[in-house]
C-alpha cells in the first residue's frame, strides 16, 4: 500500500534551496549556501555551510541569519561573505580553520556583491552612491521629521526589483581586507553591472552605460560598454564598440582576454544571448558561439528561484576552452567552445536544470542542478566528458520529496503547429491517477514571453496535480530554447500565433491523452502568461476557469506605468500610446472584455512595478460592471517576484487560492 501523501502548498515551508557552491583554492573542500523560509514564516533565512569532497561531511560553518554570497580568498586561508545585520549587508571575514567573522566593510548603503583581488589584500565590492545634490546626511533634522517630496526627472524612475527610484547608482569601491575605509573605483551618473579583476590585479573590467553626451542619465540606451581601468580607477577606457547589450565577463587566465555573454540586439529584446571573446586591448568581440542557434545564459522559468545569480562564463584551469550555460529544449545545459572558436559542444546530461557549477583544478565539474522531482541539489561529475557517468550527489536538501510525498513526473511530447513550428511540452499526471477515469485539466503559460518551461521543479504544477489535476505546459512560440526565429515569432503579434499554440496544443492534448475530461478545462499564467490568459478568456470559452496572475490587460495604461513599458512596448508590440492608440488596443485582453464568461481569478501584488495593479484593477471592474463570476485577491507588499521569492506566507497563499478556485469551477 503506497504511504506517500501528496504535496500542499505549506511544503513549501519545508523546503530547503541550495547555491553558491563555492570550491576551495586549496581542493578537497567547498562552501555552499543553504536556504529556507525562517521560523516565523514571513522571510527566509540563510547559512553558509561547508562539505568535505572526499567523505561527503557536511556541516555548519557560519550562524548568521542572512549569510550569503561566499568567496575564498586566493591563499584559502580566509573566508568572505556577505551578511545582512541590523537591516544592512556588509562584507564578513572569517578564517577557514574557525573562529568569529569580522565585519570589515562599512558602507552607508550596504554591500550588494564582492571579490578578492589576486593579491588576497582587497576586496572589490558594489554598493550605492547617494547622487542627489542634497546629501540626506546634510538635511536639516527638522526636515526629517516632515513628508518630503520626490523630485523625478527621469523616464525610469522606478524598478520592480528596487521601487521608486531613489536617486543612487550603483559603483565599485575597494576594501582592504584587514578592515578600513573603503575607496571608490567608479563614479559617476551610471550603473555598474558586472565585473571582474584581472589576473595581475593592475586593473578591472566592468560593464556599464554612460550617459549620451548631453544627458544626465542613460535610460534611452538599451546597449552598453565593457570598461577597463586601473585597480584605482584611473585611466579608464571603453573596450567595445557600440550596438552591444552585455550582460557577464571574466577575464581569461592569462588576462590577455575577456569572455562575455552579450546581445547584439538584431532582434531588439528577442535576441538571443551569445558567447563573446574581446581582446584586453578592445576593439569588435568574436562571437564563438555564432553557429549555434542557441541563448547561451540560464533563462528557465520556475518558482523555486528568483534573483539568483546564475554562473556567467568561466574560462578553463588552462584557459583553451570556455564554459557557460545554455539554455536549449527545456533543459539548461553546461557547453565548451575552444578558445580559438575550433570546436564547441555540450558536457553533462540534458533533461535537467544546471544553474551554477565551477570547474575543479582536475578538471571535474562541482554544480548545482535541480530536475522535475528536485528544487536542487549539489553533484561532482567526475568524468564530465564520460557519456552516462553517474555524478556523486553532495547534498540531499529535500529528503521529504523522496520520503513522504508523492510527486508526479511529467511526460513530454512534442507537436507541429499548424504552421509548421515543433513545439514541445509536457503532460503532468495527476498523483495515483486510476485508469479509465476522466480528469480536469489545466493548461499553464509561462512568462518573459522569453522565457521557457522546461526540466525543474514546479512547486505550483505538482500542488494542481496532487489535487486530480492533469497539468498541461508547453513553450508556445516565443519562448527560448528553440532558436533565434522562435523566440522572435511572438514580437508584433502577441494574440496570434502564440495563441494559436496553445488552443492546439489543447486539440493534441485531447487527441493524445484519453483521460482529459473536455468540460472541465482551466487555465492559468503569470505576467506575460496572465496577458495569454486574458486574451484566452477574451477569445474562447472553452476553459471553465481561469486564474490570471500579475497580468498585462491594457498596453495603452502599461506603455506609461510599467519599469520597462516603454522600451517593452515598444519592441514587443510595435508603438507607443500616442501614434499607435489603435495597434495597442488591439493586443490589449480589455479589448475584448465584453466576451468574458470564463470565470476568472485575479492575482496580483500591490507593489508589482513590472505589471502594476491597475492592469488588475482595470480587469476586474470591467468584469465585475458586466456581472461576470470573478474575485480579486491582492497581496500586499508583494512585487513581480511573489510567486519564486516572495513573503512565504503570501506565496502559500497565492497557490491556496489558484487550487481553491479550481476546485470550485472545475
Amino acid at each position: 500500500m503506497n504511504s506517500l501523501r501528496g504535496i500542499t502548498s505549506e511544503d513549501l515551508f519545508q523546503i530547503t534551496w541550495v547555491n553558491d557552491p563555492t570550491p576551495s583554492p586549496q581542493g578537497g573542500q567547498l562552501i555552499y549556501v543553504s536556504r529556507k523560509t525562517n521560523e516565523a514564516r514571513d522571510g527566509y533565512s540563510s547559512h553558509l555551510r561547508l562539505l568535505n569532497l572526499e567523505n561527503q561531511k557536511d556541516r555548519p560553518f557560519t550562524s548568521g541569519d542572512k549569510d550569503h554570497a561566499p568567496a575564498w580568498s586566493p591563499d584559502g586561508s580566509q573566508l568572505a561573505f556577505l551578511r545582512e545585520h541590523e537591516g544592512k549587508t556588509q562584507v564578513w571575514l572569517i578564517a577557514t580553520d574557525g573562529g568569529e567573522a569580522q565585519q570589515i566593510s562599512h558602507l552607508k548603503h550596504g554591500v550588494s556583491s564582492l571579490l578578492w583581488s589576486p593579491d588576497g589584500l582587497t576586496l572589490l565590492v558594489k554598493s550605492s552612491v547617494d547622487m542627489s545634490e542634497k546629501n540626506e546626511d546634510e538635511t536639516e533634522d527638522s526636515d526629517k521629521k516632515l513628508l518630503q517630496e520626490l523630485v523625478v526627472d527621469r523616464i525610469r524612475m522606478k524598478s520592480d526589483s528596487g521601487g521608486l527610484w531613489n536617486g543612487r547608482r550603483t559603483h565599485l569601491f575597494c576594501v582592504p581586507a584587514e578592515g578600513g575605509e573603503a575607496t571608490p573605483v567608479t563614479t559617476g551618473h551610471y550603473d555598474v553591472g558586472d565585473y571582474a579583476w584581472a589576473p595581475d590585479g593592475e586593473s578591472i573590467a566592468w560593464i556599464a552605460q554612460l550617459p549620451e553626451e548631453g544627458e544626465e542619465h542613460n535610460d534611452y540606451t538599451l546597449t552598453n560598454h565593457v570598461y577597463r581601468a586601473k585597480a584605482d580607477g584611473t585611466d579608464m577606457q571603453q573596450l567595445t564598440p557600440e550596438g552591444y547589450s552585455f550582460g557577464r565577463l571574466t577575464y581569461a587566465p592569462d588576462g590577455q582576454s575577456l569572455a562575455l555573454l552579450a546581445s547584439d540586439r538584431s532582434y531588439g529584446n528577442a535576441t538571443l544571448v551569445k558567447l563573446y571573446t574581446l581582446p584586453i586591448s578592445g576593439g569588435k568581440p568574436v562571437c564563438l558561439s555564432k553557429d549555434w542557434d542557441v541563448q547561451m545564459n540560464h533563462s528557465l522559468v520556475g518558482d523555486m528561484r528568483s534573483h539568483l545569480t546564475n554562473t556567467g562564463p568561466v574560462f578553463s584551469r588552462d584557459g583553451s576552452s570556455i564554459l557557460c550555460l545554455a539554455t536549449i529544449e527545456g533543459s539548461v545545459r553546461i557547453a565548451r567552445f575552444a578558445r580559438d572558436g575550433s570546436h564547441a559542444e555540450y558536457i553533462l546530461p540534458d533533461e535537467k536544470e544546471f544553474y551554477q557549477f565551477a570547474e575543479l583544478e582536475n578538471g571535474q565539474i562541482l554544480a548545482a542542478v535541480a530536475a522535475v522531482l528536485s528544487p536542487g541539489d549539489l553533484f561532482l561529475y567526475t568524468q564530465p566528458d564520460e557519456v552516462g557517468a553517474k555524478p556523486i550527489q553532495l547534498t540531499h536538501s529535500n529528503p521529504q520529496l523522496e520520503e513522504e510525498i508523492q510527486l508526479s513526473t511529467p511526460e513530454t511530447f512534442w507537436f507541429d503547429s499548424s504552421d509548421g513550428l515543433r513545439l514541445q511540452g509536457w503532460m503532468l499526471k495527476p498523483a495515483g491517477m486510476m485508469e479509465g477515469v476522466k480528469v480536469p485539466t489545466i493548461l499553464e503559460i509561462h512568462g518573459g514571453p522569453h522565457m521557457m518551461y522546461g526540466f525543474t521543479f514546479m512547486h505550483e504544477f505538482q500542488i494542481l496535480a496532487a489535487q486530480g489535476y492533469a497539468v498541461v505546459y508547453i513553450n508556445p512560440r516565443g519562448g527560448l530554447g528553440y532558436g533565434q526565429q522562435f523566440v522572435n515569432a511572438c514580437r508584433g503579434d502577441y494574440g496570434g500565433g502564440d495563441y494559436r499554440d496553445l488552443m492546439e496544443v489543447m486539440d493534441y492534448a485531447l487527441s493524445r491523452y484519453p483521460f482529459i475530461d473536455e468540460s472541465r478545462l482551466g487555465v492559468t499564467g503569470g505576467s506575460y502568461g496572465g496577458f495569454m490568459t486574458n486574451w484566452i478568456v477574451g477569445h474562447t470559452d472553452r476553459f471553465k476557469a481561469a486564474v490570471t496572475q500579475r497580468s498585462i490587460s491594457n498596453w495603452l495604461s502599461f506603455y506609461g506605468v510599467s519599469d520597462i513599458g516603454f522600451f517593452f512596448t515598444e519592441d514587443q508590440i510595435g508603438g507607443n500610446a500616442w501614434d499607435d492608440t489603435e495597434k495597442l488596443w488591439k493586443h490589449s485582453p480589455l479589448a475584448y472584455v465584453g466576451n468574458v464568461s470564463t470565470p476568472l481569478l485575479i492575482l496580483h501584488g500591490e507593489q508589482d512595478l513590472r505589471c502594476p495593479i491597475e492592469q488588475a484593477e482595470q480587469l476586474y471592474v470591467a468584469l465585475k460592471r458586466r456581472k461576470q463570476t470573478t474575485r480579486f485577491v491582492r497581496f500586499p507588499g508583494a512585487n513581480h517576484e511573489l510567486s519564486r521569492g516572495g513573503h512565504p506566507h503570501l506565496r502559500v497563499r497565492r497557490l491556496e487560492h489558484i487550487a481553491g478556485w479550481f476546485n470550485e469551477h472545475l
